[in-house]
């Protein structure tokens, strides 16, 4: 069986290397044309995993086409804001029962749309039946080092789900089958959002209580949009809900958490996120997820103090006194 798995960067590169180390035919698409031909003499990518030897059943390529065709599984981790125009360029060469698995975590910009929304809009709506999408706590350089790692993975099609829980589960990494394919997709793009305000708690020097309140609320606030979504409450508890909030709130590797240290600390965004190599998925979906929001008529205060520091430039300082002096309510408010 022909794997292709779209994107090099740590995540991509991780799940490449779950299933080479399987024996797996697996073709990793690289974007960086140099990048790849590193990772072919090195099977090192030093620019997202430096450190870790890659197996030495892993292939690489810089062309779309040469990863797409032919293969019967197709693993897409590219950042959820160019997921489009890379569907777009790999449509022609996918084959009509290729199985798709999303491992992105986002909302698309402009359309508010989730992956799965994404793909049903480029692919055609029949394409609900071969994807699924997976997600929960789970640092890539954890996993790369084989320490003991669980994660979800939704379909509509629950034989589908429990084929790609086949495809990845190992001694290490274990996956568990979920069909709230709504659910896990709004637990894995809003995580990183209450994350960035866990980083802006611990820049501002708060500690354990205030990061418990962001994470507790947070999780109300992600609860009740992918309810209005249709999504289950249930799932908001698992491994994609609670279990990735907590890991991406507190683990010294998130990425997003990083950004909100800084952003706490007094740095401005631009001048942050120009000395990142990697993507900061909370940035640009606490956007969509704040019009989203609005759209929906759903209250959540601190994807909107987020928002507001993001892109009005907020003092954070001040947007802990607004969310502390909101109306008093009720905990299931």
């Amino acid at each position: 069986m022909k794997i292709g798995v779209i994107g090099a960067g740590s995540w991509g590169t991780t799940l490449a290397n779950v299933l080479a180390k399987k024996d797996y035919d697996v073709t990793l698409w690289v974007y960086e044309h140099d990048l790849a031909a590193r990772l072919s003499e090195t099977r090192i990518n030093d620019l997202y995993l430096d450190g870790i030897s890659l197996s030495p059943n892993l292939s690489y390529t810089n062309d779309l086409a040469e990863a797409v065709q032919g293969s019967q599984v197709l693993v897409l981790v590219s950042p959820s804001q160019v997921m489009r125009p890379v569907l777009k360029q790999l449509k022609p060469y996918l084959s009509a029962d290729c199985l798709l698995i999303s491992a992105a975590k986002g909302i698309e910009n402009d359309t508010l749309l989730t992956m799965s929304e994404v793909l049903q809009e480029l692919l055609g709506t029949e394409v609900k039946q071969r994807s699924a999408f997976l997600s929960g706590p789970s640092f890539a350089r954890e996993v790369a080092t084989e320490q003991p790692t669980a994660v979800a993975v939704a379909a509509d099609d629950l034989a589908v789900a429990s084929r790609v829980q086949e495809l990845f589960s190992t001694e290490y990494f274990r996956v568990y089958t979920n069909q709230d394919v709504v659910g896990i997709e709004i637990g894995g793009a809003m995580k990183n959002v209450i994350a960035l305000a866990a980083g802006v708690s611990d820049g501002l020097g708060f500690n354990h209580n205030a990061r418990a309140a962001l994470i507790t609320r947070g999780l109300a606030e992600i609860a009740r949009l992918g309810e209005a979504m249709g999504a289950q409450e249930a799932t908001f508890s698992g491994l994609a809900g609670m279990g990735d909030l907590v890991l991406t709130c507190t683990g010294d590797l998130s990425r997003n958490r990083s950004v909100g240290i800084e952003l706490g600390r007094g740095r401005k965004l631009d001048e942050i996120l120009n000395q990142m190599r990697m993507v900061a998925e909370g940035v640009k979906t606490t956007l969509s997820a704040y019009q989203l929001a609005a759209k929906l008529g759903v209250a959540m205060p601190i994807t909107e103090q987020m928002y507001l520091i993001l892109y009005e430039d907020k003092d954070p300082k001040q947007a802990v006194v607004d969310l502390m002096n909101r109306a008093l309510s009720s905990e299931d408010e």
